[in-house]
């Protein structure tokens, strides 16, 4: 990331931590429970949350690994997720580091997990950041990336990109399915399993932990309430007089793995016989 993106990144989020912190859409979900049907987290797995957020990924798996080490780009989001952590009780193995996703701060091969939730599209260069996940994750390490799914139709997936930036300046670009299978394919990484699910949005909730004024809230009403009828059968918009309530999208859950290390077979030299001689 280039450090006038970063400082915006660490402005936005850092003024919205405490709603994410306290967001039902993050604290709670089905992508949740398949990342650890995914993963099979055992207490032998030192694990890497990546760009943690309100730290639920953490806490999610903190009582089923060994660590787990919760990064972010912005400090006061990590202060907030170290809270929200602290809170629970009886955690007492999620440490937080403050981290760039695409130049990670750990030695290679210190992670036997690694996840990364609703996060890559704010990312300047996915790419660059899936060579840090193969690099810092042990070989047969396993990881879950989670992200919003781009839409296939051209026409709905306008209106996705532009709600999203009205929302949030920070978002850059979500991706469809082929595009993450073959950015995971050219990382080295091997692609087992991918799951598309619906998430369900309040509205309210979905702005507030964008940090939007009055002014900008309405204006994105607006635009989903004119929105053509095709991008509300799509996105399942709920409304009521005139007012927003509710919409749902998709998320692509991603499983894949660093290879093993291969096992090298030493042959031995064929035995001369006499009819050889």
């Amino acid at each position: 990331m280039t450090s006038k993106f970063k400082n915006r990144i660490r402005e936005q989020f850092g003024r919205t931590a405490s709603a994410f912190v306290e967001a039902t859409h993050f604290s709670e979900g089905e992508d949740l429970e398949e990342a650890v049907r995914l993963l099979k987290p055992s207490h032998d797995d030192n694990m890497l949350d990546v760009a943690c957020g309100g730290g639920h990924m953490a806490l999610f798996f903190a009582p089923k690994v060994r660590q787990v080490v919760a990064s972010d780009l912005t400090m006061q989001m990590l202060k907030k997720a170290q809270e929200h952590v602290a809170e629970k009780g009886r955690i007492d193995n999620v440490v937080f580091r403050e981290a760039d996703a695409e130049d990670l701060p750990f030695p290679a091969g210190s992670f036997t997990l690694l996840t990364c939730r609703i996060a890559p599209h704010h990312f300047q260069d996915v790419p660059q950041a899936l060579r840090e996940f193969h690099r810092v994750l042990r070989r047969g390490g396993r990881m879950v990336i989670i992200d919003t799914l781009m839409p296939a139709d051209p026409e709905i997936a306008e209106f996705f990109q532009t709600m999203e930036t009205m929302r949030n300046p920070t978002h850059l670009k979500a991706f469809n399915e082929d595009e993450w299978r073959k950015m995971i394919q050219d990382s080295e990484l091997i692609l087992h399993e991918t799951l598309i699910i619906s998430k369900n949005h309040d509205f309210q909730e979905w702005v507030k932990t964008a940090g939007l004024n009055r002014e900008k809230i309405q204006e994105l009403n607006r635009f989903f309430m004119d929105a053509p009828q095709k991008i509300h059968d799509y996105f399942k918009i709920e409304s009521f007089a005139g007012e927003v309530e509710s919409y749902t999208d998709k998320k692509l859950i991603i499983y894949a793995t660093r290879k093993e290390k291969e096992k090298h077979i030493h042959q031995k030299a064929p035995v001369e016989t006499p009819e050889d001689t």
